[in-house]
């Protein structure tokens, strides 16, 4: 099969497994999802005609900007207008359930779409269809689990795809970029403030880059930056300072920290002990390996460590094939191994080929912000015993850009050693429909409109 037939046939795959997984998978089910129906109740109570950002009386997740809420939000308003009910609120859960799953997986598809132009256009090429990027972006699982549910990670995946295509064209225009160009790339930055507060740990390797910028460039680069950003301050800030004056912090959250201390976590959070690395090709589902963050990271990533494609903690007796499912995505956690090892070291060879480029240093120091940044708050916020707050979901945007980064450096082993590179797509395919499971509910048909 040629690459353009090959790249068709992932796409399809792709949209099979989103509308496989609007059919059977209910969003209730989600990590936390009483809470965030909760938010979607209160803040669209009074829609369109005003305004309500709940507080901690009315969900556990107030603390949460609002433009992943938006969605749902709005298929709330659909369902109370032409629905008769004498309790909308609880009646209408269903229907923008699945409104919010139909129209994120539209956006994941457009998030994909934009990448792809981007790298058209870092390549300076003909062709729209990656082969590399899409086998890879495929293969992460939880992409396809967050997906499913309701959340603003997905907008953080969208407007970042934005934001690298716009950041690689300015790069080549050495920032001298008009009033409008600003306006537009601060309004991409204010819509990822308002989707998750995770999103702001991709703004510091803004900052850093003007250590890296020429210093015929660097002024436009920094007018640019600033203007940008009050654009996105002015924009996104109104959220900010709500929590600010009801919470008295700008980050509030549903639980106090504890203050940062290496100490606050146990030595096996941060190296594994042999025990938990072997259940971790045996049987990687909770409760095994409780509070690890390397183990349940990569069984989150790769396969459902938590459960919630395949059972939940209110829905023990549901899901399909429980009795299989542990030796199953053991396997799939064996399989990404090599997977894993390889996009990982394309992080650091990258950097020889390309380590002048500012979009590709951007990439590289907004995933060590973001690592550090969630290692931060899992130290100063532990969650004992199970270490619930280690989901791969909240670093979604680390493990993108990684696969983004993996794809560029595939196309370069592609020119510089042929036969390894088709040695490793056909792994790759192998493992794509081993795995193809992973990214399915299995949970019985939750469409019943």
């Amino acid at each position: 099969m040629t690459s353009k037939a090959l790249s068709l046939f992932i796409l399809i795959a792709i949209l099979f497994a989103l509308i496989f997984n609007i059919i059977y998978y209910d969003p209730f089910d989600g990590y936390d999802a009483e809470a965030h129906y909760n938010y979607v109740d209160s803040f669209s109570r009074y829609l369109p005609r005003s305004i309500n950002i709940p507080d901690d009386s009315q969900t556990r997740e107030f603390f949460n900007p609002p433009l992943g809420y938006l969605t749902p939000s709005v298929g709330q308003v659909i369902c109370r207008n032409y629905t008769v009910s004498s309790d909308y609120l609880s009646e209408c859960r269903y229907f923008y359930g699945k409104f919010t799953q139909i129209i994120q997986s539209f956006i994941y598809l457009l998030t994909l779409c934009i990448n792809l132009l981007t790298l058209k256009k870092f390549y300076n090429s003909k062709n729209f269809l990656n082969l590399e990027y899409l086998i890879l972006v495929s293969l992460i699982a939880v992409n396809y689990r967050t997906i499913s549910m309701i959340r603003g990670e997905p907008y953080i995946l969208f407007f970042l795809s934005i934001l690298f295509y716009k950041f690689s064209q300015y790069t080549k225009k050495s920032f001298e970029v008009s009033s409008k160009e600003i306006i537009f790339f601060g309004t991409i930055i204010g819509m990822l403030a308002l989707s998750r507060q995770w999103a702001f740990l991709l703004f510091p390797a803004f900052f850093i880059l003007i250590i890296f910028i020429n210093e015929k460039t660097r002024k436009n680069y920094s007018l640019f930056l600033l203007k940008s950003f009050l654009v996105g301050f002015l924009l996104s800030s109104w959220f900010y300072f709500t929590l600010l004056f009801r919470y008295g912090s700008f980050t509030a959250f549903n639980k106090e920290s504890i203050g940062f201390s290496f100490f606050n976590q146990p030595l096996n959070f941060y190296i594994p002990n042999l025990n938990d690395l072997y259940l971790l090709f045996t049987n990687p589902i909770r409760p095994n390996f409780s509070n690890q963050f390397i183990s349940i990271l990569y069984a989150d990533t790769w396969g459902d460590y938590w459960g919630y494609f395949v059972f939940t903690s209110t829905k023990l007796d549901l899901g399909r094939n429980q009795d299989l499912i542990g030796s199953y995505l053991a396997r799939v956690n064996l399989l990404n191994l090599p997977l894993t090892i390889f996009l990982i070291s394309s992080i650091f060879l990258l950097k020889k080929t390309y380590k002048n480029n500012i979009f590709i240093k951007y990439i590289n120091y907004s995933i060590l912000f973001s690592l550090v940044g969630y290692l931060w708050f899992l130290i100063s916020y532990p969650d004992f015993p199970t270490g619930d707050t280690n989901k791969a979901t909240y670093i979604l945007q680390i493990i993108n850009m990684i696969v983004f980064l993996g794809s560029i450096y595939l196309k370069e082993i592609k020119e510089k050693n042929i036969l390894f590179y088709r040695l490793f797509m056909i792994y790759l395919f192998t493992i794509f429909i081993h795995n193809f499971d992973s990214f399915l509910s299995h949970f019985p048909q939750s469409l019943n409109f």
